[in-house]
């Protein structure tokens, strides 16, 4: 009995041993070979990776530790410094030298300038009771500027600002009252020469030159308009010289008067042209005495496009062929249109089949009418408007079948083709006005020509401009 136990207790352990061993080869046949010895690609990855950011730990961890040490506080010494010495006008308090200008802001008030400078309400009521203070300094625009006689007590002793470009007001503070003196600012006139190539930009050369805009449009509206094409006539190297006078105030330059006199050199060729106050009215002038604008411009309205010419034609309202007294210009509703010379307003108002319309009386017979407008200008009857003046704005009021513009050119009260007829040409200067104004031109052209001199070396074809062109070439 004790033989066949013993037997079985081995067979069982040798059962036991043979399962370990079967489960053994099923693990190790689902992992990985072990590692034999040898480094592959992917051991070297692991292995650089590893590394790199071991040296990252050992580069920022010791910085973030100093980061977060207190600083240590080194000894600080404090210095005594000297203040400028107080001038013994401030020190007595006498009127000197303790004047301090600001320079209004956008959105301030008088209340806002007293409060920054320390003063007191009581003294800005004082100051606005006076006559004429209320009304000035209470409409101040950025920009400007106000003038304190501050002393070191921080009573207000004085305050200066400006009543109109040419006059300065001082108020002294007294204890008692308040006293006025107008003061004169320093103006100074000047006659200059700006002169300057047109460059990439006439505009943008003009104004580095000094010009101002207005100057400019003066340049290409009125003056040279009929003479030059700035589109497409100017080049780089062309180049002009302008007349103006200019205010300085107190070394500051204050306003630009309109161009006095102008020339223009355009491929060689030179264009000038001079104002002058003719009957109350200032024009510009070639050298000879010539009106460089023209008595009448052609479209009243500018950019339109001509959809009906003058001469018989089907009318596209009622049907019936009649003869079409004028021409006709399409263009928005509201588009400007404007007076086609210097003229009396004759007629404001309805008129039948023009509807809204406006007819001019430009003198020497010759009259304009101006159809179908849907609202007319600041215009009245018998009120005189210049060449340009806006009388009204494009409509269809009337017969008509689109918004569109319908000019008509009157001589002695009969209609004339505004497209061919030929233009009377403006009136010259004579007798003593041509005298006087020969006298003005060659003082411009004097100042004209000396500029030239020195900038372009080219005195023969600024001083040609001087003398009468031949007939036929403009001047």
């Amino acid at each position: 009995m004790k033989k066949s136990g013993s037997g079985g207790d081995a067979r069982r352990e040798r059962l036991k041993v043979l399962r370990e061993a079967a489960l053994h080869r099923k693990v190790l046949a689902k992992l990985p070979t072990g590692f034999d010895g040898r480094w592959t690609r992917r051991h070297w990855m692991h292995a650089s990776l590893f590394a790199t950011l071991g040296a990252l730990v050992a580069a920022i961890v010791p910085g973030f530790s100093t980061a977060m040490q207190t600083p240590k506080q080194g000894p600080r010494t404090s210095m005594a410094l000297a203040l400028p010495q107080l001038s013994l006008a401030q020190l007595r308090g006498h009127p000197g030298d303790s004047w301090q200008t600001i320079s209004v802001e956008r959105g301030d008030t008088l209340s806002d300038v007293f409060e920054d400078l320390g003063i007191p309400h009581s003294e800005l009521q004082r100051v606005m009771a006076h006559p004429g203070v209320k009304s000035t300094l209470t409409k101040m625009k950025p920009g400007t500027e106000l003038s304190f006689d501050l002393p070191v007590d921080g009573q207000l002793r004085a305050m200066r600002f400006n009543k109109d470009p040419a006059t300065q007001v001082q108020l002294t503070i007294g204890k008692e009252k308040i006293s006025e003196s107008v003061v004169a600012k320093e103006t100074d006139v000047r006659t200059v020469v700006l002169s300057g190539k047109v460059g990439k930009s006439l505009f943008r050369s003009a104004r580095k030159a000094g010009l101002t805009g207005k100057n400019v449009n003066q340049l290409t509206d009125d003056i040279f308009k009929y003479d030059i094409d700035f589109d497409s006539d100017v080049g780089a190297d062309d180049r002009f010289s302008v007349v103006v006078e200019q205010t300085w105030q107190n070394g500051e330059l204050v306003n630009t008067s309109p161009v006095l006199a102008a020339a223009f050199t355009v491929d060689g060729k030179l264009h000038s042209g001079f104002r002058y106050v003719r009957n109350g009215k200032p024009e510009y002038f070639t050298a000879e005495g010539r009106p460089l604008q023209r008595a009448f411009i052609r479209m009243p309205i500018p950019y339109a496009r001509l959809t009906s010419r003058f001469g018989a034609r089907r009318h596209p309202v009622l049907g019936t062929m009649r003869m079409h007294q004028g021409v006709d210009y399409a263009a928005g509703t509201g588009t400007p249109i404007m007076a086609a010379g210097d003229a009396r307003v004759q007629f404001v108002g309805r008129k039948g089949g023009y509807g809204n319309a406006v007819i001019l009386d430009h003198g020497r017979g010759y009259t304009t009418l101006y159809g179908h407008m849907s609202r007319f200008g600041k215009i009245r009857q018998g009120q005189r408007v210049p060449q340009g003046t806006v009388i009204g704005y494009v409509g269809s009021t009337g017969l008509a079948t689109g918004p569109h513009l319908h000019y008509e050119f009157r001589i002695n009260g009969v209609h004339r083709n505004p497209l061919s007829i030929t233009m009377p040409p403006p009136e010259p200067l004579g007798g003593k006005q041509l005298a006087d104004f020969r006298v003005e031109t060659s003082r411009a052209l004097a100042k004209i020509r000396t500029v030239e001199n020195i900038i372009y070396a080219e005195p023969k074809r600024v001083a040609s401009a001087a003398k009468p062109a031949p007939a036929g070439k403009k001047g």
